[in-house]
């Protein structure tokens, strides 16, 4: 497949600046979605996260693979369908993400039944595991 680039990740995703998390989707197959999302210095939360030593708060890191994980259902919904985080289980946190870094966002879907939905996913810069979690959604209309 060709990638997924900006212009058509917004169709997919509700959010807007400052919150869209991924800026691209390299690839999608059979539930699996690899995306990225480039940080940079001029991110919203580096003044404050941490003035001398610019880090990527974790909690932004689980965003963007939610945000990615509504990716492995691609096609398969209806449009004006929102994906709802539910749940984080099992996150940690490995490497510190930093402006420059390229942060490739891989989701699993595990499961979807009657709106529901999980998957596992890992945050990896540079091959190495930034963060790993798995996400438990819901769909509905928005």
């Amino acid at each position: 497949m060709d990638p997924i680039l900006i212009q058509d990740v917004l169709k997919t995703l509700p959010h807007r600046f400052p919150f869209v998390m991924v800026d691209r989707v390299l690839s999608i197959q059979d539930g699996e979605v690899h995306a990225l999302k480039n940080v940079t210095v001029n991110e919203p939360f580096f003044p404050g996260h941490f003035p001398q030593e610019p880090v990527m708060p974790g909690v932004l890191i689980v965003e963007a693979l939610a945000q990615a994980s509504m990716f492995c259902l691609h096609g398969q919904l209806d449009p004006g369908t929102i994906g709802y985080l539910a749940g984080v289980d099992g996150a940690r946190f490995k490497r510190k993400v930093i402006p420059g870094d390229q942060l490739h966002l891989h989701a699993k879907l595990e499961f979807l039944r009657r709106g529901l939905g999980k998957t596992t996913c890992r945050a990896l810069v540079d091959g190495e595991v930034a963060a790993e979690a798995t996400i438990l959604f819901a769909v509905a209309k928005g």
